[in-house]
């Protein structure tokens, strides 16, 4: 009899201790989730590389069903009239900053940051296009959609080719590898790799809005 009592009791122990191991198993697990690093998506456009061609702006209106006369990003030729050899064009669209003016002056919450993403964009079916967001946008790249009557600016194609896992139409568009896109919380991305050994600037930094498009200058013409 005490035999038995003595075994009860072992298994008895035996299964408290595996009780404790699972929850402490699960636990860990748990931490190790929360502790992840959410994706920090970002692009680069390189100065050197772009040739003017716009065919990330026509792709763009395509995948994103852009309106006729509207444009979530375009390409302006900064040439210097006194230099024409010496090509230079500039990407101009949402800067997806990281304390976006936008988002906070929103009324109803439509302009928003995706929770897993990252990425600003709009819920057209919330926007009642009270304009404030294109007001506060010191980067002037917001605009009420003439189709859907929301607000609307470049959201690194959030709704349709990120969501297919595909990189933004414009990356795909560009021939000459003047955009890289992809996760800045990623030091193994491409994208990273590329700002550990390139001298990169952003747009009115000085504003403090933290945007996650980066800018590679043209490296001038002898040095």
């Amino acid at each position: 009899m005490q035999n038995q009592n003595s075994r009860r009791a072992f298994f008895k122990r035996m299964a408290v201790v595996a009780a404790g191991a699972s929850v402490a198993s699960s636990g860990f697990a748990f931490k190790i989730e929360e502790s992840a690093k959410k994706p920090h998506f970002g692009m680069i456009f390189d100065q050197n590389k772009c040739v003017g061609c716009t065919d990330c702006e026509v792709a763009c209106r395509k995948v994103n069903l852009v309106p006729k006369g509207q444009m979530r990003l375009f390409v302006e030729d900064k040439t210097d009239p006194k230099n024409l050899l010496d090509k230079r064009y500039v990407r101009v669209s949402c800067q997806q900053c990281e304390d976006a003016p936008c988002v906070a002056v929103c009324p109803t919450k439509a302009c928003h940051k995706d929770i897993k993403t990252g990425i600003q964009t709009t819920n057209i079916d919330d926007c009642i296009a009270c304009k404030y967001c294109i007001v506060a946008c010191p980067y002037d790249v917001r605009y009420i959609d003439k189709v859907t009557h929301s607000a609307q600016s470049c959201n690194f194609c959030i709704d349709t080719n990120l969501k297919d896992k595909k990189d933004p139409a414009c990356v795909e568009a560009c021939r000459y590898e003047a955009l890289v896109f992809g996760d800045l919380n990623d030091e193994s991305s491409h994208i990273s790799q590329l700002l550990a050994v390139k001298d990169s600037i952003r747009l009115r930094a000085e504003l403090g809005t933290k945007p996650s498009l980066r800018y590679i200058p043209k490296v001038k013409a002898g040095v």
